[in-house]
């Protein structure tokens, strides 16, 4: 497909349908949005950091649908095709502001204004969140940034919104949201690809070994808008629903690698306590609407947050190609500084976690700032015992210490067969020492970040201290 099949393809924009025009393929949704007059999205960060860029789309749920925020400056134009958005211009209607609008407005939530429209889009979502009762959660809005210090109003206000008025956006909910069809074009030299299914993404991979693979866009799209990266040729996995599974039975949980971190959220009820925790920690709630675990861990970063937790839960990947599918030991997935063992055109399919889970796992963040940001240190630890009331299984997992998140091996060792103590804690702290050679950069020091490693282990120890 060519650049000029491309303007016969339609995005939804406030309720029209839009046609994509001749645009290069890394553009993105917020520069097309600003290119029709819709400039209430701004650019502030480029990274989906500050949330001035948030639009709503449509997204599944269940029969009906709902409305998720998300950084439009991270989402590449191609993948807007068949979707449905919403931009903060479309919310008044008969010259009359949304409630949230109003509210915000009222309470002095808006100074300079130039953050304004992106809190009311997360908080008109929240407000239209299917299943809410209490009242919305300013939390929501942890995505967005006011420079001007403005957070109190605008946590008033969130307080003070009422349940979703009867009307037009209300009444959309009920109705499914768009299906993602196939997407094939050229533009400019440059070639995007969203295959329809399993089989078309696996067989284009083949056939396309070079090709960049992409699929919520959170890190790729900070690659493209700070650091100018271009690629020949994109992959997109949005349009591939069997990477997006969730399964789960009396031994294992399955998720699908294309799953957004939010869907996982949502459907994986029974997880343990300290899922929930590391998805309160993951960023901010519009990158949690796109990012997958699958991008995650093939990005290899070192310090990503999805490692540590998982290594801890002793997951495993199915990874999948033309040739077949094949499993392995997330312990053993990355072999070098954001390397894998991803072969020429294979995918991450399925993340496996095993049940019964760990009789006791947490999950710590160390980070410049508690919420939406990236971590100096993060781990991922959990215990079982015997019936003795020593330790069978250990697992030490940390991510920013090394080339590689990774379990400390010795660790676990030196806790197998003792009573879980002061005393054991100092033997697994002696290890991690002797194990760990963390690096020096602007966010830590190695000795800072190996004090973190151990004092997170006597966290870890304490908290399960007062919780027996």
């Amino acid at each position: 497909m060519t650049g000029a099949n491309l303007r016969r393809s339609t995005a939804t924009i406030n309720g029209e349908a839009v046609p994509v025009g001749d645009y290069p393929v890394q553009s993105t949704l917020l520069d097309f949005l600003r290119d029709r007059g819709l400039t209430g999205a701004r650019e502030g960060c480029a990274e989906g950091e500050c949330g001035a860029c948030t639009v709503l789309m449509m997204a599944e749920n269940g029969a009906g649908s709902q409305y998720k925020p998300v950084n439009s400056c991270l989402m590449f134009l191609p993948d807007a095709i068949d979707r449905e958005f919403y931009t903060v211009e479309a919310l008044a209607r008969k010259g009359q502001l949304a409630e949230v609008q109003h509210a915000i407005a009222s309470g002095g939530g808006s100074q300079c204004g130039y953050c304004t429209p992106g809190f009311v889009m997360s908080l008109f979502a929240e407000q239209y969140r299917p299943g809410r009762v209490a009242p919305c959660d300013p939390e929501a809005m942890g995505g967005n940034l006011c420079r001007c210090t403005g957070y109190r109003p605008i946590r008033d206000a969130a307080l003070a919104v009422g349940p979703a008025p009867e009307g037009y956006f209300r009444e959309r909910l009920a109705q499914p949201a768009p299906e993602l069809k196939a997407v094939h074009l050229v533009t400019e030299g440059a070639r995007f690809n969203r295959p329809g299914n399993l089989a078309e993404c696996l067989s284009m991979l083949d056939r396309h070994p070079e090709a960049k693979v992409i699929c919520g866009g959170t890190d790729l799209g900070v690659e493209s808008n700070l650091r100018f990266r271009r690629w020949p040729h994109l992959i997109s996995l949005q349009g591939v629903d069997d990477l997006r599974e969730f399964f789960e039975d009396s031994e294992r949980v399955r998720i699908g690698a294309a799953l957004p971190l939010g869907e996982i959220e949502r459907r994986w009820t029974s997880a343990p306590s300290a899922v929930g925790k590391w998805l309160r920690f993951f960023a901010s709630p519009p990158i949690r609407n796109r990012a997958t675990l699958g991008g995650n861990l093939a990005t290899a970063s070192p310090i990503g947050d999805s490692a540590p937790l998982l290594l801890a839960l002793d997951a495993s990947l199915v990874l999948t190609s033309i040739r077949g599918n094949r499993e392995t030991p997330l312990a053993s997935f990355f072999s070098g500084y954001r390397q894998t063992q991803l072969e020429d055109g294979e995918l991450i399919r399925l993340i496996e976690v095993p049940k019964p889970f760990p009789g006791v796992v947490r999950f710590y963040k160390a980070s410049k700032r508690r919420m939406d940001d990236i971590s100096t240190v993060a781990a991922g630890l959990s215990l079982d015992w015997d019936e003795r009331g020593r330790i069978a299984r250990a697992r030490f997992a940390f991510g920013g210490v090394a080339p590689v998140p990774l379990r400390v091996l010795s660790a676990e060792e030196a806790a197998i067969g003792q009573f879980w103590n002061e005393g054991t804690v100092q033997r697994v702290q002696r290890e991690i020492e002797r194990a760990l050679q963390p690096i020096d950069d602007h966010r830590g020091s190695a000795a800072y970040r190996l004090a973190l490693a151990k004092g997170l282990v006597e966290k870890f120890y304490w908290e399960w201290r007062e919780s027996a």
